[in-house]
């Protein structure tokens, strides 16, 4: 199962804690009423009364990850003479229901334009991957990571582990429309329909899965069972967009504004904002993309293995065929994108500074078989806001207990931020970490 192997595991989280290649959801920048195409990944109907005639976006880079099984200083690892050394330079929290994630989604070519005073309409492109590991046993992987490599016995209770890689490309066709606009009360609707391409996926399940080490015998006693699948042909370590299977998604939204000071006419008003108080919601990611020929290996756990023959150049998967007995089916898998719900408040404080909340609740159940899910989030973010600029500051309240303190810039056609750089900066033990970048041509109202 080289796909969930410790080689895989650490090397795709700490690319991302630790050189930040990649970037977020654009923590607290869909908040800004300048976001143009990036709302839209927010709530599609953020397409229409934008402060845009127009809005280009080039390329955007988005990547979040994490875990409550490490936490890193960063300080440290910045005056390290001799580099990053996972064994050395984290403090690890094994419990047994330790959580992996990570994020990554590149923004491709993408407009929004008007198409008549109340309608607008937007072609998204996306590039995405999402990796989960739920309920896993820290101690157990902490080991696998070492070779067993310990001359202290050990136990672990895993419940309900559930895991999911998949990766993705779509096209999205956005169409919003004012449906009310009296004289204080506003309120437009969005909609997305996405054409999907799944490149494939993994996914692992294991409903219980106890066991006991013996250092002294370097065995492994175990029961339960667990099983992995493979969408065909899929290599985590290489993933390929040749090979891809279709499928459909969809996301819905609402905006409603309350203008107590509304101007005369606010269809000739659109480079103003025009409201005090701002409530949003939307269903994102609604949908699934199916694959008929996935590989399923269901392995029989109730069996003592000899650990001292799993080293570091074996993948998990070799271990397991070699201590334990297997069937191997064919069937269609479905996995499930991450389907969430996002709420917005924003809330006019004086002029052009802002105050909103944004959260962020995963509406899948993250112990099903093949279901990829965001990690619960609430964010209050305080920002200024112009035609061409913007600064704000999101502080996050995170699943898993973390809390992130970040900034992000909006200048122009550029875009960079993180909601974590300063919690990364000033902690002992961050447990996520995020960034974003974009460039875009925006033509504004």
């Amino acid at each position: 199962m080289k796909n969930f192997t410790q080689q895989f595991l650490i090397s795709s989280l700490l690319t991302i804690v630790t050189s930040i290649a990649y970037s977020q959801s654009y923590v607290g920048l869909t908040a800004d009423n300048y976001a143009g195409v990036h709302g839209l990944t927010f709530n599609p109907s953020n397409v229409v009364d934008s402060r845009y005639k127009v809005d280009v976006n080039l390329i955007s880079v988005s990547a979040f990850g994490g875990s409550d099984y490490f936490g890193i200083n960063l300080n440290d690892i910045i005056k390290a003479d001799d580099g990053f050394d996972f064994e050395t330079d984290v403090e690890k929290m094994p419990t047994n229901a330790n959580n992996f994630f990570v994020n990554a989604d590149v923004l491709g070519p993408s407009f929004m334009f008007n198409i008549s005073p109340k309608s607008s309409i937007g072609i998204v492109s996306r590039v995405r991957a999402v990796f989960n590991i739920h309920n896993i046993s820290g101690e157990l992987y902490e080991n696998l990571s070492d070779s067993f490599d310990t001359n202290e016995d050990f136990s672990f209770d895993s419940k309900d582990l559930t895991g999911t890689i998949h990766a993705w490309a779509e096209i999205s066709l956005v169409y919003g429309r004012i449906l009310m606009d009296t004289e204080k009360h506003f309120l437009k609707g969005g909609a997305s329909l996405k054409y999907l391409q799944g490149a494939g996926g993994v996914f692992v399940n294991s409903p219980s899965f106890t066991g006991d080490y013996n250092a002294t015998n370097e065995t492994l006693a175990t029961t339960g069972t667990l099983s992995y699948g493979t969408s065909q042909d899929f290599d985590n370590d290489d993933i390929e967009f040749d090979n891809l299977t279709s499928g459909f998604g969809a996301d819905v939204g609402f905006t409603y504004e309350f203008r107590p000071h509304k101007m005369r006419d606010s269809l000739t008003q659109r480079s103003q904002n025009k409201y005090k108080f701002k409530f949003g919601a939307a269903i994102t990611d609604i949908g699934s993309i199916d694959y008929k020929e996935s590989t399923i290996t269901a392995y029989d756990l109730n069996a003592t293995a000899d650990a001292s023959t799993f080293n570091e150049d074996e993948d998990v998967e070799q271990f397991l065929d070699d201590n334990y007995t297997f069937t191997e089916s064919m069937a269609s898998q479905k996995i499930k994108l991450p389907t969430a719900l996002r709420l917005l408040m924003d809330y006019q404080i004086k002029n052009k500074l802002y105050l909103s909340v944004q959260g962020n609740l995963s509406l899948t159940d993250k112990n099903a078989v093949g279901t990829n899910s965001i990690i619960n989030t609430v964010t209050i973010s305080p920002r200024l806001e112009t035609k061409w600029f913007s600064i704000f500051s999101p502080v996050s309240f995170r699943e898993y207990g973390d809390l992130a303190w970040g900034a992000g810039l909006r200048l122009g056609p550029l875009m960079v931020g993180s909601g974590s750089v300063f919690t990364n900066l000033i902690s002992d033990t961050a447990q996520t970490t995020d960034v974003f970048f974009g460039l875009k041509i925006p033509l504004y109202q």
